[in-house]
């Protein structure tokens, strides 16, 4: 049990290593924030969705920006595919799974929006459905993804890549890096209503 657990442990800290290290990395996040806070200033929302583990970082990361990050400030316009059990189960009986995310974000999406897909393998079809649905609301759209983007970083403005191939710990990188994103915006948006050092 200990060999497994130090095991674990070294492949994330190796993983974060690389993270830290990589200048893809700092230019995806920058881009992304960037990206973001403009939509948030312009009135607009971000949508998130995946599978999963993703669904739970969609709503994990949506909540975030709707309740508070690190301090008490005015939510953000932040929306988690994954959490309407009607809308899902009817779009996947009347439709297919593959359209769960797509038919909301033909519901939700406006121009200047941000959708957010969240894919450790890069192929999810609901995901890709729902980006394609994106682009064609004109929305900007954004992978959080593993090493290779795959079909679904073919067809984003923006993503996010975590260096490795093993599922567990791309979704470590999504929802560390989704944290760090979370914590630029909020600094970047509402920096007085940070608390003051004393």
């Amino acid at each position: 049990m200990k060999t497994t657990l130090t095991q674990e442990l070294q492949k994330s800290v190796n993983l974060f290593k690389a993270l830290l290290e990589s200048s893809q990395t700092t230019e995806q996040v920058t881009a992304i924030v960037e990206a973001m806070l403009q939509a948030l200033k312009n009135g607009k929302k971000i949508l998130f969705c995946g599978n999963g583990g993703s669904a739970a970082d969609a709503q994990h990361l949506a909540a975030e920006f709707v309740s508070r990050f690190s301090f008490d400030r005015p939510a953000l316009n932040a929306i988690a595919l994954t959490v309407d059990t009607s809308a899902l189960t009817a779009i996947a009986n009347d439709y297919s799974y593959d359209y769960v995310f797509a038919r909301q974000v033909e519901a939700l999406a406006n121009t200047g929006d941000i959708v957010v897909g969240i894919s450790t393998s890069g192929r999810s079809k609901n995901v890709l459905a729902a980006l394609k649905a994106a682009k064609e609301k004109q929305a900007l759209t954004v992978g959080f993804l593993g090493q290779e983007g795959r079909d679904i970083g073919a067809i984003c403005d923006y993503q996010l890549n975590i260096p490795s191939h093993e599922t567990p710990k791309i979704q470590e990188g999504h929802i560390t890096i989704g944290h760090v994103i979370c914590a630029l915006i909020e600094q970047q948006l509402f920096s007085s209503y940070a608390p003051q050092p004393l």
